[in-house]
């Protein structure tokens, strides 16, 4: 075994040597190699063919040739970089023309200009002496011919460059202008759609009614089933018809509402025994309103009457406009049909779908002089509001021969007529001024001698009547009240009348402070779950927090 490893160490010598002999060889041929380039490519230099390419015999001619030039020539190499440099800056330049066009830029003179750049970098190229010379031409280059085409093309060149810098911050500039323009129009559009899903949403939220006031209606409802003798109907006192006292009108069917306005009028009232409030209600609500203000009468001496809207005999499709107008499929369509066709895509009227609208509660704002025919001035309030301060003085105030005395909400443009009347229509634009004053329902004292001498009653149901198919204005009462009232309200102090608390969450507290009477008109009302946090404490303070169902029914304050 040692023989054997010996023998394996000297057959791995005698290996390393052969090849090493081997790379020698090698390295020897190739240096012989290259001495007879070398040698070849001298002669070859020293003696240039002059034949044509055609007469080679070997048919190798232009290879030769170009071979030839390549070591001989090096002006042909600096004229390839010098004309790609030349197209490179025409492609810059017309770049940056393409830019301009897509962003549609005012600079007609600059796209003049680098198009005439353009031309004029390869008109160069084409000059007759450079063309002779450069491509007609089959010798050396001339080095003085070559040196100004370099001189004429950096000069272009230069000038391109100025032109470029001059220009590529602006282009940039507007780049960035369009690029943030199409990105604030997807916003928009986001926005616009956010805001019709938000609209919509409050919309459901603010004409459905929470567990909590449904709850309350029931309870009482309840306790007018279990304890009937408790509960019957009052005999109709004197005071009802007093002209001498002071007379409210409040219209709804929201129990807790009601209990807010009634007992923010009489704790504000310097003298409550003189105060009169009549509430209509509907007879689905009225036995629950009955039972609420029976466990909690009024204190003071305030007087209180409670009616329900079929108590009054006279309000009949027959003589009622807006009744007439229920019973037609288009209007049943409107309201209650439920299909994708039948969707407002306006969010500003998507509210008018709300069927309250078209209530006859809601109107029976336009009957006082028969509601009550035996008074003179009646103070309207909407259910939506919260009495502040003795409202006596509405009573005082001096007509001047008018029917309604309101605030009136415009300033500048906004709320003109214009914007709840269709003055494209002949009759609205014939009677009415689009720029005229609009006023706000919710706190309206009227003077009911004066309605009857007017005949308001009467406009309203021959507007109404004309409005059958809503070409006159979108339905509600306000454009009803502003048409009838036309030339005959009488503005008061904002003071009175403080609005947007169901609507603007940017009201001062100051200003809702010095209000007379505040109003949440809007979706946000402050017995709901998307009210105002800020201004619920305002009309939770007159919530009798003491009834005992409220508590029940976990009404949340």
């Amino acid at each position: 075994m040692a023989v054997a490893a010996r023998g394996g160490r000297v057959g791995s010598g005698g290996g390393s040597a052969m090849r090493g002999f081997c790379s020698y060889r090698i390295f020897v041929s190739a240096m012989f190699t290259l001495l007879f380039l070398a040698t070849f490519s001298v002669l070859i230099t020293s003696h240039p063919p002059r034949g044509d390419v055609g007469t080679d015999a070997s048919g190798n001619a232009h290879v030769r040739r170009a071979f030839l030039a390549l070591q001989s020539d090096p002006g042909k190499t600096r004229l390839d970089l010098i004309r790609e440099q030349t197209n490179n800056h025409i492609a810059l330049v017309n770049a940056y023309g393409a830019y301009a066009r897509n962003l549609k830029l005012e600079i007609s003179k600059q796209l003049k200009t680098f198009e005439e750049m353009t031309q004029s970098i390869t008109d160069l190229q084409m000059k007759e002496n450079y063309r002779s010379a450069f491509l007609e031409s089959d010798g050396p280059i001339d080095e003085d011919v070559l040196r100004q085409f370099e001189k004429e093309v950096k000069d272009k060149v230069k000038v391109v460059r100025l032109m470029v810098g001059e220009t590529k911050e602006a282009y940039d500039n507007q780049l960035k202008i369009q690029k943030l323009k199409d990105t604030i129009f997807s916003v928009y559009e986001l926005l616009m759609k956010a805001k019709k899903t938000g609209a919509f949403a409050s919309s459901i939220a603010a004409r459905s009614t929470p567990k909590s006031l449904h709850c309350l209606a029931m309870r009482l409802l309840e306790e007018r089933i279990a304890h009937p003798e408790k509960y019957v109907d009052d005999v109709p006192e004197a005071e009802f018809e007093d002209p001498s006292l002071y007379h409210y009108a409040i219209f709804s069917d929201n129990v807790i509402a009601i209990s807010v306005v009634v007992n923010s009028i009489v704790k504000n009232a310097e003298e409550p025994w003189k105060h009169v409030i009549h509430v209509v209600t509907e007879r689905m609500n009225y036995a629950a309103t009955k039972v609420w203000f029976k466990m909690r009468p009024l204190k003071g001496g305030a007087h209180l009457e409670i009616k329900a809207v079929d108590d009054f005999k006279f309000l009949k499709p027959s003589y009622v406009p807006v009744l007439k107008q229920l019973g037609s499929a288009s209007i049943q369509k409107f309201y209650f049909e439920n299909r994708s066709d039948n969707i407002t895509k306006d969010i500003s009227n998507m509210k008018f779908r709300n069927p309250k609208y078209m209530s006859m509660l809601n109107h029976l704002r336009f009957y006082l002089p028969e509601l009550y025919p035996k008074l003179h001035k009646i103070l309207f309030l909407d259910d939506d509001v919260v009495v502040q301060k003795d409202l006596t003085a509405l009573w005082k105030i001096d007509m001047e021969g008018k029917v309604n005395a309101a605030v009136n909400t415009c300033f500048g443009s906004f709320h003109r007529l214009s914007k709840y009347l269709n003055f494209s229509n002949p009759r609205i634009k014939e009677k009415f001024n689009p720029k005229a004053c609009a006023w706000a329902f919710g706190l309206n004292i009227f003077d009911l001698d004066a309605w009857r001498r007017e005949k308001c009653t009467e406009e309203y149901h021959h507007w109404q009547n004309l409005n059958k198919d809503r070409t006159l204005w979108q339905l509600g009462t306000l454009p009803a009240g502003l048409v009838t009232f036309y030339s005959k309200t009488k503005p008061l102090d904002k003071k009175w009348h403080v609005l947007g608390l169901g609507i603007n969450p940017s009201i001062s507290m100051d200003e809702i402070k010095s209000g007379a009477v505040i109003h949440f008109n809007g979706n946000m009302k402050p017995w709901l779950d998307i009210g105002l946090n800020s201004y619920k404490p305002f009309w939770s303070t007159y919530v009798d927090s003491e009834m005992e169902f409220l508590q029940m029914c976990n009404f949340g304050m």
